[in-house]
C-alpha cells in the first residue's frame, strides 16, 4: 500500500519542533511568516508544554493552544499535536512523590530533568491519560491536527519499590511458579535460588546485578512498562479520534528499550536521528533502515535532526554546506515520507539554548542555515505527492534483536566489549559499499520474502527461530551466522547439547572452544582454494565441520588449520559460519559472491561513497543517488534514463553531482 501518513497532508512533511509558549504572542505571528518563508509545512507541538496547560492539577489553561492551532492553520501549516507527558510539572512531583522515577539503587530521584517518572506509577497514568483525554475532546476535530505524538523520547528505567512489586506480578504471568523461575534463571548457582516471589528485587547496582536471566527479563519489563504508558494514553486518544495516526519518536539504536516491541503498537515509526559528524554514511542508512525495518518496510517520518549543529556530544561540529539537503535525501531514499528538525526557534535558556535551529537567536533569515531550510523547502514542495508512501525491495535481510543486544553484553566472557551493534553495523557495510538493498530484520520477521539472511553475533537463539532458519534455507535461501551464536535461550540459559544449539543442525558444525583476541592480536583466514588471505581477529571459535564444507582455515596458532569459513548444504539452500571476525574486505568479497549467486546486483555501479538506493510506487523506479564527496564525481547511469525530479529535465547516459550533490531520478519504462 502506497498511502500517506494522513490524507490531510499528501506529500512530503518539512517542519519540526515548535515551541512557542516560550515566546511572547507577537513572536507567532513573525513565526508563522517566516515558516511560510521557509516551506515549513508542519509542526510538533506541545511536547513539554505540560504546566502551560495544566498549572495546577484542577486548573487548564488551553486557551493560548486554541490561539495557536489557529494561526498555524490560517497559515497553511499543520500540527503534529504532542501530549506533553515527557516532563510532568513540579506540582505533580510535589503531590505525588512516587510518581519520580529511582536511581540505579532504587532511591527516589528529586524533581527535574526530563523523562523523570516511574512508568509504573498510578497517578502518572492517570494524569498523563486525562491530559490525553481533554487533549483529544478539545482539538480531536481541529483541522490543523493530522497526527498524535504521544510523549517524546521514552527513556531509562526505574528500579523503585512500586515497579519491584509490579515485576513481580509480571514474571508470576510469565513463569506460573517459583520453581519454573528458578530453573530458567538458574538460581542453584550461588545458592540464589528465590523461596518466596517477595525475594525478588529489580537488578539494583547495590543489589544482584549477576543473575543474567533476571537482567534480561527486567529489560523486558521495563520495555512493557514504557510501552503500557504509550498505550494507555493512545487508547484513550484512538477511542476520541479514531481517524486521526498516532505515533512516538524514537532514538535509533537505543538499547535500553525494545523498540520492535513499540513498533507494534505503533500507526507510524517516527525516529529522531542525531548523528555525529564521525558517522559514516552506511551507518547512518543503517539506523534509518532499521527504523523502516520495525514496521516491515512501512515508510517512516524523519521527526527529528538538527539543522546545523548539536549541543550534547563531545564536539559539536556544524554540519557544512550541502550536509543538511544531503543528510535530509537519504532519510527519503531508506523510507522517510518527513524531513523535520529540532528545532525552529532556539530558545534564550536551558540546556538546549545552544542546541542549532532554523531561527537562531538573532532572528534573522539573512543565514546559511536558513536558507538551505528554506531550499530543501521549496524542493520538497516540488517533490509534492511523488514519493510519498513508496516502498523499497530488498532481498537481503540483517537480523537485529534487542534482546540479544542486552544478553551478549551482558554475558561475562570471553570477552567484556562484545560489539553486537557494531557488528551487525559491520555486515551491513558490505552490501551498504555495493548499493544492494537491505532490510534490517528481527527474530519474528518472515524471512520467506529474502534470498539471503544474515545473523551476525546470535548468541540468544529464540523459541522458533532456528526451525525458521531451516525452513527458510531448505528453500534455497542462504543463511550466514558468526562466531558467539547459538549459546543461549531467550532466557539466558545456555544449550545443553553445545555450541551453536539449534542452528547446529542447519549449520553443520559443533564449536568446540572460543578464543579471545587482544585488539592488537590477529589471526589468518587462509581460504582453501588458494584464492587470498585475509586477516581476522577479535573472537574465534574453533570448531569442527560435521556435514559442512570448509571454505576457510586458520593460519595461527594452535588452532591452525582448523576451519574458520564453512558452508553447509541444507536442502536446496546453504547455511555459512564465519567462526571470527573478518576484515572488511573478506566481507565485501564474500557478499559480493554470494549477491551474484542470487542474481542481486548493485542498483548502480557507482563511485566511491555515492550512495544509490530506489524506492517503488504504483509501478514506477524512483531512484536516488546521493554524493557523499566532497568533490564533484560523475555517475555512469548504465543504460538508466529518467525524469531528474528536482531538476524537472530528462536526464540519460551520465550524471554529474557536485560536492554533496543529490539526485532523484524517476526512471522511463524502457531504461
Amino acid at each position: 500500500m502506497n498511502q500517506p501518513v494522513s490524507l490531510k497532508a499528501p506529500f512530503l512533511w518539512h517542519g519540526g519542533d515548535y515551541n512557542p509558549e516560550q515566546w511572547p504572542r507577537a513572536t507567532w505571528d513573525e513565526d508563522f511568516r517566516l515558516m511560510q518563508q521557509a516551506g515549513v509545512s508542519v509542526v510538533t507541538i506541545g511536547v513539554f508544554s505540560w504546566v502551560s496547560l495544566q498549572p495546577s492539577e484542577h486548573e487548564f489553561t488551553f486557551e493560548w493552544m486554541d490561539d495557536l492551532l489557529d494561526g498555524l492553520h490560517k497559515h497553511g501549516i499543520h500540527a503534529v499535536l504532542a501530549t506533553p507527558s515527557a516532563a510532568h510539572p513540579a506540582w505533580m512531583s510535589a503531590a505525588y512523590p512516587e510518581v519520580l522515577r529511582s536511581d540505579e539503587n532504587g532511591i527516589r530521584k528529586g524533581h527535574g530533568h526530563r523523562t523523570n517518572y516511574c512508568p509504573n506509577s498510578p497517578d502518572y497514568r492517570r494524569l498523563s491519560g486525562n491530559m490525553a483525554r481533554k487533549l483529544a475532546e478539545r482539538y480531536g476535530e481541529h483541522p490543523a491536527v493530522i497526527l498524535w505524538h504521544i510523549s517524546n523520547e521514552y527513556a531509562e528505567r526505574c528500579l523503585c519499590d512500586t515497579c519491584a512489586a509490579q515485576f513481580r506480578l509480571w514474571l508470576q504471568n510469565k513463569y506460573g511458579t517459583l520453581d519454573e523461575l528458578n530453573y530458567r534463571w538458574w538460581t542453584k548457582f550461588w545458592s540464589h535460588t528465590y523461596t518466596d516471589w517477595s525475594q525478588i528485587m529489580p537488578p539494583r547496582a547495590n543489589g544482584e546485578v549477576l543473575t543474567h536471566g533476571l537482567n534480561v527479563d527486567y529489560f523486558r519489563f521495563i520495555t512493557e512498562s514504557q510501552l503500557a504508558c504509550y498505550t494507555n494514553e493512545r487508547d484513550i486518544i484512538r477511542a476520541i479520534t479514531p481517524d486521526i495516526p498516532i505515533t512516538t519518536n524514537l532514538m535509533g539504536a537505543y538499547k535500553p528499550l525494545d523498540y520492535r516491541r513499540f513498533a507494534r503498537e505503533m500507526d507510524v515509526i517516527a525516529w529522531d536521528c542525531y548523528p555525529s559528524p564521525k558517522h559514516t554514511p552506511g551507518e547512518i542508512a543503517f539506523m534509518h533502515d532499521t527504523h523502516r525495518g520495525l514496521k516491515d518496510g512501512q515508510p517512516f517520518l524523519l521527526m527529528e535532526q538538527t539543522p546545523s549543529s548539536q549541543n550534547w556530544q563531545p564536539v559539536n561540529a556544524l554540519k557544512k554546506p550541502g550536509i543538511l539537503r544531503l543528510w535530509s535525501y537519504q532519510a527519503v531514499a531508506h523510507g522517510a515520507d518527513s524531513v523535520m528538525y529540532f528545532q525552529w526557534r532556539r530558545g534564550r535558556g536551558g540546556c538546549e539554548k545552544l542546541h542549532g535551529a532554523i531561527i537562531e537567536h538573532a532572528g534573522r533569515t539573512d543565514t546559511r542555515v536558513f536558507r538551505e531550510v528554506s531550499q530543501l523547502g521549496a524542493e520538497l514542495n516540488q517533490l509534492g505527492d511523488s514519493i510519498i508512501g513508496a516502498r523499497l525491495d530488498a532481498r537481503v535481510g540483517i537480523l537485529f534483536d534487542w534482546d540479544n543486544w542486552h544478553a551478549v553484553e551482558d554475558a561475562i566472557g570471553p570477552v567484556h566489549n562484545k560489539r553486537y551493534y557494531e557488528t551487525v553495523c559491520k555486515h551491513y557495510l558490505a552490501f551498504h559499499r555495493q548499493n544492494i538493498p537491505v532490510d534490517v530484520i528481527f527474530p519474528d520477521s518472515d524471512l520467506s520474502r529474502y534470498a539471503i539472511v544474515i545473523a551476525p553475533m546470535m548468541y540468544m537463539v529464540k523459541a522458533g527461530l532456528a526451525e525458521n532458519v531451516e525452513k527458510f534455507v531448505n528453500a534455497g535461501g542462504t543463511f550466514v551466522t558468526t562466531y558467539h551464536s547459538g549459546r543461549v535461550d531467550e532466557t539466558d540459559l545456555a544449550f545443553e547439547n553445545g555450541y551453536p544449539g539449534p542452528l547446529s543442525k542447519v549449520l553443520g558444525i559443533w564449536v568446540e572452544e572460543t578464543d579471545a583476541l587482544f585488539d592488537d592480536q590477529t589471526n589468518t583466514i587462509h581460504m582453501s582454494d588458494g584464492s587470498g588471505d585475509y586477516t581476522c581477529g577479535h573472537l574465534a571459535d574453533l570448531l569442527h565441520a560435521e556435514s559442512a564444507e570448509v571454505l576457510a582455515t586458520y593460519g595461527e596458532d594452535f588452532y591452525a588449520g582448523m576451519p574458520v569459513v564453512t558452508r553447509n548444504t541444507y536442502g536446496n539452500g546453504h547455511a555459512y559460519y564465519l567462526a571470527s571476525n573478518p576484515e572488511a574486505a573478506f566481507l565485501t568479497r564474500f557478499y559480493t559472491e554470494l549477491a551474484q549467486k542470487h542474481g542481486l546486483n548493485p542498483l548502480l555501479n557507482a563511485p566511491e561513497n555515492v550512495e544509490v538506493t530506489a524506492r517503488y510506487k504504483d509501478g514506477r523506479t524512483i531512484l536516488f543517488i546521493l554524493n557523499h564527496n566532497a568533490a564533484t564525481v560523475t555517475v555512469d547511469l548504465g543504460g538508466k534514463s529518467g525524469h531528474n525530479l528536482l531538476l524537472d529535465e530528462a536526464i540519460s547516459g551520465q550524471l554529474t553531482l557536485e560536492p554533496y550533490g543529490v539526485a532523484i531520478l524517476e526512471e522511463t519504462s524502457d531504461s
